[in-house]
């Protein structure tokens, strides 16, 4: 006869134990295949549970094919697989947890409208009950078009209609969209030096992707060769901090209106100028429409608010509604609701009035610093008027994993520009950091100072630590 405790899985009804008990006996062996169960009645009175009880526990086993049913017999043991234990999977050892010290590589919001944010979400909760569970427009909330296009008028000078606006969750799902509508049997031209993970996206999409060399005004139109589609940051590039001339961008249009040619925009970073309004976008030099503009809310809001944007030709809209309108709006309407009043109700353009200020100030404590440590006569500081990082050159003969492992070991995260190269690195890249100050903290500050004071970047290999 079977002998259980019940009562020693407190929570449990009856019959969820007893069915757990006889599984594990079956699938342990000691309820062979075969066996015979006792008769309901008969368990029930042992067990000095209720027939009830019992009855749930077999019928829980017979559904899962643990137990069969012969009628007039009784219930019998079910043949099943077993397995045998084996021994754990060893635990890898977690990752050491980096090391103090200063990260200049960038990547997370200096501030964030908290407060103004909050209250906007309350009111959105109030304001739309309901209405924020039911489905958007695969382009996004009209609303929030609306306040986007407002915004690119106001700050961009661009005349653009809702109509076409298509909002995503992140550039990297809106790469991927450009992918599918453009052709994966397109070559696309991407920056060299440039934001490596473009290029992965690319790849990843399917799509085939070459390097173009810039010069001193961009990618160079003759480099060009077979490539259909160019990606490009004309307003500031990363991490080079170049701002694309007039001339540069009239022959890359020159470029795109022949053929079946597309010229990507990203306008990431163009917010943050600190002594001129930022050049405007190539988009409003197109006359045949084959610019495709793109920008995000993630560096000037913060990396978390996965909310990005682009602005298709109508033509490509077009082709877009027809071949992908079954896409789903990736960003929640709670989300949409909320950027929407930030953006028509002015918070928008105070939050990037206020970060300009905070920015400008963190970046010009960090240039003081540099200019008062001894480091100072070894150092030239290049492109600091735009984006959030600026180059540093160094004065040294160390290459540059040596000169990231000398910065490393003295407590110093930064990436350099050769990290950005797909090809050879020219001798003027060499020796030169990428300095982000984005989520430099009061902290940060004082503890590179501290730093600094204790470092040189000899010349010679042979140099002084």
């Amino acid at each position: 006869m079977l002998t259980y405790d019940l009562k020693k899985a407190p929570g449990l009804p009856l019959y969820e134990s007893l069915y757990r008990h006889i599984r594990s006996d079956i699938l342990s062996g000691a309820l062979p295949a075969g066996q015979k169960l006792p008769s309901k009645r008969a368990l029930a009175a042992h067990l000095e549970v209720s027939k009830i009880t019992v009855e749930a526990a077999y019928a829980q086993l017979l559904s899962e094919g643990f137990i069969t049913a012969r009628e007039k017999v009784g219930y019998f043991v079910e043949a099943v697989v077993t397995h045998q234990p084996h021994a754990p999977t060893p635990v890898p050892d977690l990752p050491e947890p980096p090391p103090q010290g200063v990260d200049l590589t960038g990547g997370g919001p200096g501030k964030f409208p908290f407060s103004v944010w909050s209250r906007l979400q309350r009111e959105v909760m109030l304001d739309y009950g309901e209405t924020l569970l039911r489905p958007l427009p695969n382009q996004g909330l009209l609303s929030l078009r609306r306040a986007i296009t407002d915004h690119l008028a106001a700050f961009r000078d661009m005349t653009i209609s809702p109509e076409n606006i298509l909002i995503g969750a992140g550039t990297d799902f809106l790469y991927n969209l450009l992918i599918q509508l453009l052709g994966r049997d397109k070559l696309y031209a991407t920056e060299d030096p440039g934001y490596g993970k473009i290029q992965k996206i690319y790849a990843a999409g399917g799509a085939r992707c070459t390097p173009i060399p810039m010069d001193g005004d961009g990618p160079i139109p003759s480099a060009l060769g077979d490539a259909q589609v160019l990606h490009i940051s004309p307003s500031h590039h990363f991490p080079t901090g170049q701002v694309m001339p007039m001339q540069r961008r009239l022959e890359l249009l020159s470029w795109a209106a022949q053929g079946d040619n597309w010229i990507i925009e990203d306008d990431y970073d163009s917010e943050f100028r600190f002594h001129s309004r930022p050049k405007p976008a190539m988009h409003t030099l197109d006359r045949h429409g084959r610019v495709i503009y793109m920008n995000t809310f993630s560096k000037s809001l913060a990396p978390s608010i996965r909310i990005s944007y682009m602005v298709l030709p109508t033509a490509l809209m077009t082709v877009f509604r027809q071949k992908l309108g079954f896409n789903s709006c990736t960003v929640p309407s709670f989300e949409q609701y909320t950027l929407e009043r930030f953006l028509s109700r002015g918070h928008f353009e105070k939050h990037i009035n206020r970060m300009r200020k905070y920015y400008k100030n963190q970046r010009d404590r960090l240039l003081d610093l540099l200019d008062h440590s001894p480091i100072r006569d070894h150092i030239t500081i290049l492109e600091q008027d735009a984006g959030l990082h600026f180059l540093l050159k160094v004065d040294t003969q160390l290459d540059d994993p040596a000169l990231l492992s000398r910065c490393a070991d003295a407590g110093i995260r930064i990436h350099s520009l050769s990290h950005y190269y797909h090809g050879p690195v020219p001798e003027d890249a060499r020796h030169t950091l990428i300095v982000n100050y984005d989520r430099l903290t009061d902290d940060d500050l004082h503890q590179l100072q501290t730093i600094l004071q204790h470092q040189t970047f000899p010349r010679g290999e042979g140099g002084p630590p």
